[in-house]
Formats: structure tokens, C-alpha cells, sequence
């Protein structure tokens, strides 16, 4: 499966590079529709079927559509947004090719169809619906009608993943071609879209060696063939020794959390290292992973001197204040690879220069929208998107940012962004972060790089979410990680 994730004009650019390279416009266009009207045809059985087509190009799909679905035995009507005398270019070709009469677009034309093909707009739309269409789409979505959309649902943008304006085609299914558009994999565009099916049209692969994407929807394609499995002649010191950092013997479950799941992810040994009111509390509360006693920022200075202890945890737990800034720039003065969460964040947010005049690779912090705004002021706010705001804040910071949600968004200080798109509901629960950040703890600890370290983990977090489902908990994800794991080296071997 690809991962790349293309901008609308670098669909515009695929297609130039695929007509540049011997495959004409209006081939792409036949290739689009047909194997669209296959995808239909392969989800449902044969029903009325209104195909809606617009004045541009995404209409002309619709037309393709169309002919291909009536060829299999389809009951379909088509409907125009627009005269056919008006078409252009590749969608007039396409129109003269349908043989059937051509409706006008109105909120009747839909009648009693039991599928709908939404093709009026594609991810080029840079305005609200308005008149016909937007009536037509509201009526639509009142109905229980299964709808079709393809490129994106009409009034979706292709960039931003929002509704342009308050109203939007809410599809069951959503077809496009050749790779996703961030509408695609951000939210709410990735719930307006439905399922996407992502149709091969005849564009080489070899246009994204001139397209460079630097988007992605984090799967495994993305990172596997980085992930650290263990091998035959290994042993646990070959796999780094990850250490959790504990707030007071109140707050100490939030660090034993993110311990087992750096212990989960695979990490040779893992610690906690506790202050001394805790360590009674974590060693009774703990098994494989071992308490390390350590005395305020001073006394964990001197405790990451030993060099084997190669990645940290900080910040769950730990209190907010100069007692955790202090304890954040001890851990960043050693040579560990670090991950900064929750009140590691948070102490900093009146002085979030400091924090990133001490940071360096490897390091990640993985804020959610609050904590986010407190260290990165106003970027969130004025950003399109949060793409653009997970970039902007791992420039400022030097290093990379997950900024969680449903959507979480992992960026790297060179640029790249991934979007999480496998992430249940119900992984919105107490602690669910603690265990992300130390999951991403125990990857680092065996030597991943960042960026694809917070992309597993974020992705393998998703996973364990799902494969427990409802009623989940932060100590339920821990352990489903060995069957997540399991399935996923089964499917990188493939």
C-alpha cells in the first residue's frame, strides 16, 4: 500500500507528467471512470443509479462512469450541472460518448435512486456551494440514499480536509485516483469521505521521483522496513535500555504506563526512574521494569551518566513547574534520545524558547491541541491546517512533533508530515498518551529515527486500539501490542 499523500496540484502534476510521458488526458479520464464504475459495481449489486456530473472534469468522470455502469446492466440516468454545449476539452469528448439522455441537475432529478454518483465537483473547487448544486446536495444528504463521490465529495477541499462553507456532500464511499489528497486522511474531510478507494489510472509511479511528495498517511509502507525486530543472535542489551521518569509517589502511574509501553515496543530493559517518596509505590506496582531511585534534577543528571541508558521519557506525572523544567534540562544535557510529553510541555509554556534552545535530535514531543497551544502560541490558530501547524512547530523546535488527535499529525524537522488515519475513538481515554510516549521511548531505545519511531508507534497505538475496541483503557494497550506485532511482521514478510 502507498503512503504518499498529494497535494491538489500535485494531482494536476501526476497527470501532466503521466501526458508528458505517452498517456493522453482523455486516456486517464476512460481509465478513471472505468475503473471507478468497477469499484461501484464490485461494492453493490445493480440499482437505479443517478450519476451527478458538473461542468468540468470531474463531470467528464462522471460521464465515463455512467456509460461503463449502463455497458454492465446498470438502471442509471445522468444529470448536468450545466449545458453539454458548454463542456470542454476532455468532458465534452467524454459526453458525446454517452448515449443516453442527459438531465438537468435539481433536487427532484434524484427521485427514488438507491445510489448516488456525486461527480459535480472535484478537489479543484475553491469556492461554497451555492443554488442548484447546494440544494441538491442538502437534499441529498437528508436521504437514505448510499452516495459515491469521486475525487473528493463536493464541497470538500482537496487541501484543508473543510467543508468549503457549511455544506458538503457526506458520501459512504469515496473514489480517487492515482494517490490520496490530504481530504483525504484529515479530519473532518476523512469522515465526509467515507471509505476511499484509491484507483490505478495509468500513472507511473515514477512521477513521484519529480513530484517529491513529503506528505504521507503513516503506514507501514512508510517506516517497516526500519522497524527493529529482533534478530536470531541478539540479546537484550542489544535492544536499548529505555528509562520512564516518575513524578511523586501520587502521580506515578502515568510513568509506570508509558514504561510498559516502551517495554511492549521492544526495548531490551526498561526503568523507572523514581524520586525517592515513589519508589516504594513503583516497586511494589512493578515486574520486568526495574525502579531506579534518584534524588531532583541533580540526582537524574547523575543517574543518566550511565551511557547504556540511551532513551527517556519525561513529563507524565511529573508535575508542572521549575521543579519538571529543571529535571527536562538534565535529561537533555545527556546524549539519550528523549521524548517530551505532558508536563515536560506544559512547565515550558512561559518560556517555550528555552525548552528549544535545549533540544536536539533525536527528540520528539508529542502534545495534544492544548498543550500544543501553550508551547507553540498561535500556530495552531493560524495555520490552514494541522499539517502546516505540526511543520511549523518541529521547525521551531528543531526536532519532530506528534500533535495528537483524532487525526495526529507527525512532523519532522526536515519537513515530512504524517497523518494517522487508523486511530479508533475510544483510544480517547486517560493515559492513552502516556503509552504512545513510551512506546515511541522503547523504538528509539533500539535505535529507530525519530520521525519513523513516533510514525510506528503512533500507528501501532492505533492498531491496539482497534484490536480491543470498545470499553478500552490505557493498561489494555500495552498488551495487545504482541498480536498488533505479530500481524504486522506477517505483513512486511509478504
Amino acid at each position: 500500500m502507498s503512503s504518499e499523500v498529494l497535494s491538489v496540484q500535485q494531482s494536476y502534476d501526476a497527470d501532466r507528467y503521466a501526458a508528458a510521458h505517452g498517456v493522453p488526458t482523455l486516456t486517464l479520464m476512460e481509465n478513471a471512470g472505468a475503473g471507478a464504475a468497477r469499484e461501484i459495481a464490485r461494492r453493490w449489486l445493480p440499482r437505479k443509479t443517478v450519476v451527478l456530473c458538473g461542468p468540468g472534469n470531474n463531470g467528464g468522470d462522471g460521464f465515463v462512469i455512467a456509460r461503463h455502469l449502463k455497458a454492465m446492466g446498470w438502471s442509471v440516468r445522468l444529470a448536468l450541472l450545466g449545458d453539454v454545449a458548454a463542456l470542454k476539452g476532455d468532458a465534452a469528448g467524454m459526453a458525446q460518448k454517452w448515449d443516453g439522455p442527459v438531465e438537468a441537475v435539481t433536487p427532484d432529478v434524484l427521485g427514488d435512486a438507491a445510489l448516488v454518483v456525486d461527480a459535480l465537483f472535484g478537489a479543484g473547487l475553491s469556492r461554497p456551494l451555492d443554488g442548484t448544486a447546494r440544494a441538491v446536495v442538502e437534499r441529498l444528504n437528508a436521504a437514505d440514499t448510499d452516495v459515491v463521490a469521486i475525487d473528493v465529495p463536493s464541497g470538500l477541499h482537496g487541501d484543508l480536509g473543510k467543508a468549503l462553507g457549511d455544506c458538503c456532500i457526506d458520501a459512504d464511499l469515496t473514489i480517487t485516483f492515482f494517490r490520496k489528497k490530504p481530504a483525504h486522511v484529515l479530519m473532518p474531510g476523512r469522515m465526509l469521505c467515507g471509505d476511499v478507494a484509491v484507483i490505478d489510472i495509468g500513472i507511473a509511479d515514477a512521477a513521484l521521483s519529480s513530484i517529491r511528495p513529503n506528505i504521507f498517511e503513516n503506514t507501514p509502507s512508510l517506516w517497516g522496513r526500519a522497524f527493529p525486530w529482533p534478530g536470531p543472535m541478539g540479546h537484550k542489551y542489544g535492544r536499548g535500555q529505555a528509562v520512564a521518569v516518575s513524578g511523586p509517589a501520587h502521580a506515578t502511574g502515568a510513568a509506570r504506563l508509558a514504561a510498559r509501553g516502551a517495554l511492549r515496543a521492544g526495548a531490551g530493559l526498561v526503568s523507572v526512574a523514581s524520586p525517592q517518596d515513589a519508589v516504594i509505590v513503583n516497586a511494589t506496582a512493578l515486574t520486568a521494569i526495574m525502579v531506579k531511585p534518584f534524588d531532583g534534577a541533580a540526582g537524574l543528571a547523575s543517574l543518566l551518566q550511565d551511557k547504556r541508558l540511551n532513551a527517556v521519557v519525561i513529563g507524565p506525572g511529573c508535575g508542572v513547574g521549575r521543579g519538571t523544567r529543571d529535571m527536562v534540562a538534565a535529561v537533555l544535557a545527556r546524549s539519550a534520545a528523549v521524548v517530551l510529553d505532558a508536563d515536560a510541555l506544559t512547565s515550558f509554556s512561559q518560556e517555550p524558547a528555552t525548552l528549544f534552545g535545549q533540544l536536539r535530535e533525536p527528540a520528539v514531543l508529542t502534545p495534544h491541541e492544548g498543550e500544543f497551544a501553550r508551547i507553540f502560541p498561535g500556530v495552531l490558530a493560524q495555520s490552514s491546517t494541522r499539517i502546516e501547524a505540526a511543520r511549523a512547530a518541529a521547525a521551531m523546535a528543531h526536532c519532530t512533533v506528534l500533535l495528537k488527535g483524532p487525526d495526529s499529525v507527525i512532523a519532522g524537522a526536515d519537513g515530512r508530515a504524517a497523518v494517522c488515519t487508523n486511530a479508533p475513538p475510544w483510544l480517547a481515554t486517560a493515559g492513552a498518551g502516556d503509552v504512545l510516549a513510551g512506546m515511541i521511548t522503547g523504538l528509539l531505545a533500539q535505535g529507530m529515527q525519530s520521525f519513523k519511531a513516533a510514525a510506528a508507534a503512533a500507528w501501532l497505538h492505533g492498531e491496539a486500539a482497534r484490536a480491543f475496541g470498545p470499553g478500552l483503557i490505557a493498561e489494555d494497550l500495552p498488551e495487545q501490542l504482541p498480536a498488533v506485532l505479530a500481524s504486522l511482521k506477517g505483513v512486511l514478510q509478504n
